[in-house]
């Protein structure tokens, strides 16, 4: 929108949340929220059977409504102010987005902002819809964490620096390692293709690209224990997004995913299929590999979340500050779910505060927002260590 266009204010929240889709990261914690704080929620999928089934599981029978996902049913419902939370696939995102903005409606998520999404902002924006997206885990708390690790380090080193230091690995693995070092919690397909995608890093002061991630495979140890973490996606937008000081000299900048150790070893095959580029044959083997390594009933799952910083300054000084989220799944709920779906169900509480204005908006943008999700997570079994080094007083001995 231009900067000198009056950005209109927010269309008033109804109360009634909308959210669509029943998978594995539509946890209890979150939905459980939003039925406690929202006016009405309506929970989504392929048939009403299946919706009631799933509030069943989450022990929230009664405390939502349910609809089928057919067609016409869900446009026949939205109405101005509503909030549609979207936990389908990414490629789903645009079509129920324009939907919102038809309907003068809100729309959350918990993925990535795709070039279709990035399209739509400005619509939105007029129509007074808010867009929350980037509302989960990873993406989300990482956010959270990052801009508030920037903002310390900011405080104690000013905004120059000469070596700067910047990682952020997470990821979804089993609670007990067996011998494929994962089990399937999300999409299979998914799980492979995002092997295929090029990650677009910074390492040794100089943006790399990783044409298969795995070969950018390092260990990483966090509190003791060894975990193997590689580059995902393009890391390098996030750097203005955090709000990285221009004087900040970047030596390593990387998002990125984590599993077990001896996860490289154990997926040798499976890089050599991703590597083909065959598409048929990736499908053909996710779902292979999905049937033999599934999370059962019986498995914990495990989240690890390291979002690390250290920042040197030209005369000596050093600042080190890193989050560390580790969560074990319990027979209720997956720790997947858990923190999939509670930082989405915050925001959208936000939302239904009038605390965010029309337009754009990923989990946290600002240190005082961040601080606020942080607190509400630390105090609902979401917390996460926090650690950091004291820097020397200005003009000290280093």
């Amino acid at each position: 929108m231009p900067a000198d266009r009056i950005s209109p204010a927010p269309v008033p929240a109804s109360g009634t949340v909308h959210w669509i889709g029943t998978g594995l990261s539509t946890g209890r914690s979150g939905l459980g929220l939003l039925c406690a704080q929202a006016g009405h929620v309506v929970l989504w999928d392929r048939t009403a059977e299946r919706a009631a089934d799933r509030l069943a599981a989450l022990g929230l029978t009664g405390h939502a409504e349910v609809r089928a996902l057919t067609d016409g049913a869900l446009e026949a419902e939205v109405g101005a102010g509503d909030v549609i939370v979207s936990m389908l696939p990414a490629a789903e995102h645009p079509r129920l987005l324009r939907l919102a903005i038809d309907r003068r409606a809100h729309f959350a998520c918990t993925s990535y902002v795709s070039e279709e999404i990035a399209e739509l902002e400005e619509r939105a924006a007029e129509a007074g819809v808010v867009v929350l997206t980037e509302a989960g885990l990873d993406p989300g708390i990482d956010h959270l964490m990052a801009h508030l690790l920037v903002a310390r380090a900011r405080e104690a080193i000013g905004d120059t620096a000469e070596s700067v230091d910047f990682t952020s690995y997470c990821g979804g693995i089993p609670a007990v390692p067996n011998e494929f070092r994962y089990r399937f919690s999300w999409a299979p397909y998914g799980v492979l293709a995002a092997l295929g995608s090029a990650a677009r890093h910074i390492a040794d002061g100089v943006e790399s690209t990783a044409a298969r991630p795995w070969e950018a495979t390092t260990v990483h140890r966090l509190a003791g224990e060894d975990f193997e973490v590689y580059p995902n996606r393009d890391s390098v937008p996030f750097v203005s997004q955090y709000g990285i000081p221009e004087g900040w000299h970047l030596r390593t900048f990387v998002r990125g995913t984590l599993r077990n150790a001896g996860w490289r070893a154990a997926w040798e095959p499976v890089f050599q299929v991703v590597a083909s580029g065959d598409a048929v044959q990736v499908r053909r083997l996710a779902k292979e590999l999905a049937e033999r390594h599934p999370t059962t009933e019986a498995d914990r799952d495990r989240v690890v979340l390291s979002v690390a910083l250290d920042v040197r300054a030209a005369d000596g000084k050093r600042w080190q500050g890193s989050y560390l989220m580790d969560l074990t799944g319990e027979e209720s709920e997956s720790a997947m779910a858990r923190a999939v779906s509670l930082p989405v169900a915050y925001g959208v509480t936000r939302l239904l505060a009038g605390a965010l204005p029309p337009g754009l908006h990923r989990a946290g943008q600002s240190e005082e927002e961040a601080a606020r999700w942080m607190a509400f997570l630390d105090s609902s079994g979401l917390g996460s260590t926090f650690t950091d080094t004291v820097p020397a007083p200005r003009g000290a001995d280093a």
